[in-house]
C-alpha cells in the first residue's frame, strides 16, 4: 500500500489510501492508526461506521493477505 492520499478527520487521525485506488473503481479501504489501534472505512462513503482492529491484528490480516494473494 502506498501512502499517496491522505484525507484530514475531525478526530485528528489521518486517512491513508492506497495509491493503487482510482477515482472511478470505488473498491478500497482506508486506514488510519493511533497509539494501539487501527481504523479501517470504505472510501466511497467515509460516514459510515469505521472498523478498529489491535495493532497486532491488522498486521496479521495483512501478512495473512499477502501470504495468500493470487
Amino acid at each position: 500500500m502506498n501512502a499517496d492520499a491522505t484525507v484530514q478527520d475531525p478526530y485528528q487521525l489521518t486517512w491513508i489510501r492506497s495509491s493503487y485506488s482510482s477515482e472511478e473503481g470505488g473498491e478500497c479501504v482506508e486506514v488510519a492508526t493511533d497509539a494501539s489501534t487501527v481504523h479501517i472505512r470504505d472510501s466511497k462513503d467515509t460516514t459510515r461506521c469505521t472498523l478498529t482492529a489491535s495493532s497486532g491484528a491488522w498486521a496479521a490480516f495483512v501478512d495473512f493477505s499477502i501470504s495468500h494473494a493470487p
